[in-house]
């Protein structure tokens, strides 16, 4: 049985948050409340589409939000500008006193950009750095190639991995900022992970949810695409 932090949700877009939006029920994003419930605190990640939702969600189960982690910086996963319109998300967040947003300080500019965030407000992450909700620690693990400054988080047994990989697949690498080559450098760095790891991404693609898949059950010719 995986190790999972004591508090632990998972919530899919245009199902259990941002209800009645298409666009967010076609993007299938998957969002998270990970903390410890000892403590009563626990961290957002990618809290996309319905930000007040998942913080509500947080509260009603007598969590405190301590701040607020981001996989990356694409509008679908934090919020603002996404084919002409505007998704919420983190500014909803900072507007209402959540802080502080981290991010790997390679997507650290842009999200401040698109977002329109007081940089004071959002913190970088480095690769290693270990976080701590409660007695909960998260460690960072910078995996670019979908994005520079893509992370996957690591709490306790599952690795929470964004957009750089998925139950059937990766990241897109054929975006303006994306990198074939350091996102092989990524996906060889997740599959050498310890096979007790359980991936949880950042969409249901194929309509599946996690757990998905451990690291012990990916196939390594998924990298033969790259």
């Amino acid at each position: 049985m995986t190790a999972l932090p004591s508090y632990f949700v998972q919530s899919l877009s245009g199902r259990d948050h941002a209800l009645g939006d298409p666009q967010a029920a076609g993007m299938a994003n998957l969002a998270y409340l990970v903390g410890e419930r000892d403590a009563g605190q626990c961290v957002l990640v990618d809290p996309s589409w319905d930000p007040l939702g998942l913080l509500a969600r947080a509260e009603q189960d007598g969590m405190r939000v301590t701040g607020v982690l981001l996989t990356h910086y694409h509008g679908d996963h934090a919020g603002g500008p996404l084919w002409g319109e505007r998704v919420r998300g983190v500014p909803e967040l900072v507007a209402a006193g959540v802080g502080p947003i981290m991010i790997h300080e390679a997507d650290r500019a842009l999200v401040c950009d698109r977002c329109k965030l007081d940089p004071a407000r959002v913190r970088g992450l480095r690769e290693g750095e270990v976080l701590r909700v409660g007695d909960l620690a998260i460690e960072v693990l910078h995996t670019p190639g979908h994005s520079p400054g893509s992370a996957c988080f690591l709490a306790r047994e599952a690795l929470l991995t964004g957009d750089t990989i998925f139950v059937e697949g990766f990241g897109r690498v054929d975006l303006p900022t994306s990198d074939p080559t350091a996102m092989l450098a990524s996906l060889q760095r997740l599959l050498a992970l310890p096979g007790s790891l359980v991936v949880y991404p950042g969409h249901d693609y194929g309509g599946l949810c996690a757990p998905l898949a451990s690291i012990a059950q990916r196939d390594p010719p998924l990298l033969w695409d790259l």
